[in-house]
């Protein structure tokens, strides 16, 4: 499936259930926020073995905790009029030129620190 057409089948099961009324730009916005912290919490103050175990461990729970972020992500650019899949693809370009590979290879320099 495309991005278009996830995303149609989140407005579609959104809206099956009238609950548009409650999905404002801010409640939306808090809502991928508290998802993402969810998605963050098992991680606190682990190395990145732990983490790696982590994943392996509680796979299905982290699959669904990203999901969860990426619905509302989805539902969110669909309601504010942003092509997700341009928005992406600029970013990624705007990306390329700021971080050069010449420059950025290997560092993890922001890229006004490049």
């Amino acid at each position: 499936m495309t991005i278009k057409e996830i995303t149609a089948r989140i407005c579609a099961f959104r809206d099956a259930r009238d609950w548009m009324q409650f999905h404002n730009p801010k409640d939306l916005a808090v809502a991928i926020a508290a998802e993402a912290g969810e998605l963050m919490q098992p991680f606190v103050w682990k190395t990145p073995e732990q983490a790696e175990a982590i994943i392996r461990d509680k796979h299905e729970a982290i699959r669904e905790e990203v999901a969860d972020v990426a619905i509302l992500l989805f539902e969110f650019a669909a309601n504010a009029g942003i092509s997700l899949e341009q928005a992406m693809l600029d970013k990624l370009a705007k990306n390329e030129q700021r971080y050069p590979v010449a420059k950025a290879r290997g560092s993890n320099a922001k890229y006004n620190e490049l």
